[in-house]
C-alpha cells in the first residue's frame, strides 16, 4: 500500500498564549520559570508572544516545569457555536415559556438556557430543584420574580441571582410584557 504524501504547512503554530496561561495558572513569574528551566526571561517573553519558537528540548523542559503536556499546547480547542434561532427547544416545566438550550447537548461542565417567558408565565406550582451545584438567573429583558421557600426576589433587566442548584424554587413573570432570562447551570443538569 502506497502512503499518500503529506504537504507540510508553513503556517506558524501559536503556542505562546497557552504557555503564558499555563505559567499564570501555576502562579509563576517569568523569572521563576527562567530560574527553573535555565532559559532567559527575554527568551521566555518572546516565546509567550510567539515572536520565537523554542527548540524541542526547551519545550520539553518548559512543559515539565509548567506541569503540562506538549500535546496540550497543540490541541485544537473544541468550540461549539449555537445560533439563537437554531438552538434546540427544551422544556424544564412551567407555563408560557419557550426555552432553548444555548450550549451543546454534549456539554457537561455548564449549561445555558435562554427562556422567553410570556406575560404572566409561571413556573411549577410546587417548588422544584435542578440537579446541579450552582444555578444563575440573569434577566435580559423585562421583569422576573424568583421564589424560594423563605425568600422572593423581584428582578429587573440586568439583575442576576446566583444560588445553590438544589435549592427549591419557582418563578413568574409579573408583567404584561414578555421577559427574557438566561439560566446557567453548573455542572449541566441531567434533565434536559
Amino acid at each position: 500500500m502506497k502512503a499518500l504524501p503529506v504537504e507540510p504547512s508553513n503556517a506558524p503554530v501559536a503556542i505562546g498564549s497557552r504557555i503564558r496561561a499555563a505559567r499564570q495558572a501555576q502562579r509563576m513569574t517569568i523569572e521563576q520559570v527562567a530560574d527553573s528551566t535555565g532559559l532567559t526571561k527575554g527568551f521566555l517573553s518572546r516565546v509567550e508572544r510567539d515572536l520565537t519558537s523554542p527548540s524541542v528540548a526547551s519545550l520539553v523542559t518548559l512543559c515539565q516545569v509548567l506541569s503540562i503536556s506538549i500535546g496540550d499546547l497543540f490541541q485544537v480547542p473544541e468550540t461549539h457555536l449555537t445560533r439563537s434561532g437554531e438552538a434546540p427547544r427544551i422544556s424544564l416545566g412551567g407555563q408560557g415559556i419557550n426555552e432553548r438550550l444555548m450550549t451543546a447537548r454534549s456539554e457537561r461542565r455548564i449549561q445555558m438556557i435562554r427562556a422567553v417567558v410570556e406575560p404572566h408565565g409561571r413556573g411549577e406550582d410546587e417548588l422544584y430543584s435542578v440537579d446541579c451545584e450552582v444555578e444563575t438567573l440573569h434577566v435580559v429583558e423585562g421583569r422576573f420574580v424568583l421564589i424560594f421557600p423563605n425568600d422572593r426576589y423581584e428582578l429587573d433587566a440586568g439583575d442576576t441571582v446566583t444560588f445553590p442548584g438544589r435549592e427549591p424554587h419557582t418563578w413568574l413573570n409579573p408583567d404584561d410584557r414578555e421577559a427574557v432570562v438566561l439560566w446557567t447551570l453548573v455542572p449541566a443538569a441531567s434533565r434536559t
